[in-house]
């Protein structure tokens, strides 16, 4: 009886033929260590010995007993899907596990391996040949052959298809034999990789000092070493609530990101891993849940590992890596990132100590230095001299603000001793065992004040050839002395103001922000009020200077206080001068307290200084002359100007029936605040008369 179209049986090839072919084939093994490359030639040699529409190939995983199919192979295309089944499930597992070929005439009939084989119809094969791969040494697997036909496969064609099936076994051996000792090489050198970059972590962190030169030559290492894509390091701010980014190391287009920049810890990461102490991996899904604000998505990130870097128990910053791919870091790699990161909080923390020390240090010497011009720099007194009642007053409000801190405004005339009562504010505060520094703002070319009062860095423009502290930075935990006050830039008051509320500031030439704790005290000759009233200062800055004011009156209000000064000068000068004067004359010190002194105790004591030198005996000689003269001078000049002020005063007040403020009232005449007029009117000795 005649076989059906659907019985067909391959026919039997030759048996020189097939003796060729399978020459042919070992010939193929012997040169092919890559299963896909191998499984390429077979597909092109194999039809000339056998019919067959698909080759594919099952490993045995011993690890998780499980079958692999790793390639399929048609002659239209190659399909190298990796799909894990069980043993039990597939139907090469059974012939791994029994070691005998398993032939499928009808893929139809067949109710076993149900997936499997809808996988293998997917392929357009209706029946199939599985053999088992299998070498003296072991069992590797199985080999499939598939056909469009049913019934494609007999006992004769079975027979031969095992002999090639030995032959395939032998070359996939020698090819899973070469994959192992090529990762195994790939592993060692990995693993040299990594013990190299410990190496060069450690003469990092012996030999580089530097901060920023440390992170950059980690952050360079560790993304080489690692394999990954991105590599940074945050340091948590004074406060911890904010974190500045360092060694911004990006495969893909780096130099475009800043470093140094400062970002908010909650809700990053690095934050977290701050506060635990613990590692952090995340793919891709757990980076969106952190959303688009960390930047990581622009850069394509797709994975990002968190370490800490922990030394002595606290945790000093993080280094963060990131990988373009999902699940680039493993549990191992994390293991090995321990070591490197526990490397690195040791060179960290060596170099933040020695960048504290070098800022101690310049900020020592720039202190030394400034202490050293102070004591060549004669002051007007060494304490605060007078026993009247007005001076009496402002020396009570001084011993009230020393102990707090808080800021303090001195106004008073030039020469009125504003500075002597700043040092005396100083002398009786929290801050007196710390350094007094003062700058007179009117004194400094306006190009150059920002510089004195905030530092610049090396190259922040022409001319700075070296780093500079400021005179904030020198004053931290002491006192801070601004004169003239309202001589600074309106451009420069933002800055200032900014110090004074979140006592913060960077140098010129850098975005790393400077913390200070230094106490102020301003002083100022001029009518801030009416300067913020024309936009001249600005109001937020005065309020923030007003705290706590203090004015100084002048010396012609307190000439009760003169007879004490002039002996301390004349004394002061005499000894410098070597000269004994002991007496001075009742009319001279009369005409002393007569004379109006516009330039106050600056004027009285540069005076007596004159007076010290013109005297050969022990009694003070006085050029009454020029005090006579240079009396009635400013005595007509102050006379002219204070009694047209006064009458203009008055006059308004007389016409808003002294009302002072609100619409109509005397200030809204004069075009003054009320706070102003009422200024002007206790200085003036303005009063309502009574009825």
């Amino acid at each position: 009886m005649e076989p059906t179209a659907t019985e067909e049986k391959i026919p039997a090839k030759p048996p020189a033929s097939q003796h060729q072919a399978l020459l042919e084939v070992t010939e193929s093994i012997a040169t092919h260590r890559d299963l896909p490359e191998l499984f390429h030639d077979l597909i092109e040699r194999l039809p000339r010995l056998v019919n067959f529409d698909a080759l594919w190939l099952v490993l045995h995983e011993p690890t998780r007993n499980l079958m692999r199919l790793h390639i399929v192979e048609t002659p239209a295309r190659a399909y190298i899907d990796v799909v894990d089944r069980s043993v039990e499930d597939s139907p090469s597992g059974w012939v791994w596990e029994h070691q005998e070929p398993l032939v499928i005439p009808d893929m139809e009939q067949e109710k076993r391996f149900t997936n499997a084989l809808d996988l293998l119809k997917g392929y357009g094969v209706n029946s199939t040949c599985i053999l088992p791969l299998t070498t003296a040494h072991r069992r590797l697997g199985a080999v499939g052959f598939g056909s469009q036909r049913a019934g494609a496969y007999g006992d004769e064609g079975v027979e031969f298809l095992q002999l090639v099936a030995r032959q395939i076994a032998v070359a996939v051996d020698n090819a899973l034999n070469h994959q192992a000792a090529q990762a195994l090489q790939q592993q060692l050198q990995h693993e040299r990789d990594r013990l190299k970059l410990l190496l060069d972590l450690n003469n990092s962190i012996v030999s580089i000092l530097d901060l920023r030169e440390l992170f950059r030559a980690i952050s360079a290492n560790v993304r080489q070493v690692m394999e990954c894509d991105y590599a940074s390091i945050l340091l948590p701010e004074p406060g911890g609530e904010l974190l500045r980014v360092y060694a911004r190391d990006f495969s893909a287009g780096g130099e475009s990101w800043q470093e140094e920049i400062v970002v908010p810890a909650a809700g990053r990461p690095a934050g977290e891993v701050l506060k635990s102490g613990e590692p952090l991996i995340l793919n891709r899904e757990g980076l969106r849940q952190y959303g688009t604000h960390l930047n990581l998505w622009q850069m394509g990130l797709q994975s990002l590992c968190v370490l800490p870097m922990i030394s002595h128990g606290r945790v000093i910053g993080t280094l963060n890596l990131g990988g373009l791919r999902d699940g680039a870091f493993s549990a191992g790699d994390v293991d090995f990132l321990l070591q490197v990161v526990n490397q690195i909080a040791i060179g960290v923390e060596n170099a933040l100590n020695y960048e504290q020390v070098a800022v101690a240090r310049e900020r020592l010497v720039e202190e030394r230095n400034y202490l050293t011009e102070e004591i060549r720099t004669e002051h007007d007194f060494e304490a605060v001299i007078g026993q009247s009642a007005a001076l009496k007053r402002i020396l009570k409000q001084a011993e009230l603000v020393a102990p707090t801190g808080s800021t303090v405004l001195i106004m008073g005339e030039t020469g009125s001793g504003k500075e002597v009562l700043a040092r005396a504010i100083h002398e009786i505060s929290l801050q007196h065992e710390r350094t007094f520094v003062s700058i007179n703002c009117a004194a400094i070319p306006m190009g150059l004040l920002e510089s004195e009062l905030f530092g610049h860095e090396k190259g922040a423009f022409t001319g700075a050839i070296a780093q500079k502290i400021g005179r904030f930075e020198l004053a931290h935990q002491g006192t801070l002395f601004l004169d003239e006050v309202g001589d600074i830039p309106l451009e420069l008051q933002p800055k200032l103001l900014r110090v004074l509320q979140e006592k913060t500031f960077e140098r010129l030439g850098s975005n790393r922000t400077v913390k200070v704790d230094t106490r102020l005290i301003a002083a100022t000759s001029r009518d801030l009020t009416q300067m913020v009233e024309s936009h001249e200062f600005r109001s937020d800055l005065y309020y923030r200077l007003n705290i706590f004011p203090i004015l100084v009156p002048p010396l012609r209000e307190r000439p009760e206080d003169i007879p004490l000064l002039v002996a301390h000068f004349t004394d002061k000068y005499a000894r410098r001068m070597d000269k004994r004067i002991n007496k001075i004359p009742p009319g001279t010190m009369d005409a002393l307290k007569r004379y109006p002194w516009p330039g106050n105790v600056r004027e009285l004591q540069n005076f007596i200084e004159r007076a010290t030198i013109l005297t050969s005996g022990s009694t003070l000689q006085v050029p009454l002359s020029e005090l006579k003269q240079g009396g009635r001078v400013v005595q007509r000049r102050t006379r002219t100007l204070a009694e047209g002020e006064r009458e203009q005063i008055v006059r308004a007040l007389r016409e808003a029936e002294w009302v002072l403020g609100g619409p109509g009232g005397a200030a809204e005449r004069l075009g003054l605040k009320r706070t102003t007029l009422f200024y002007k009117m206790r200085k003036l000795g303005i009063s309502r008369p009574t009825v």
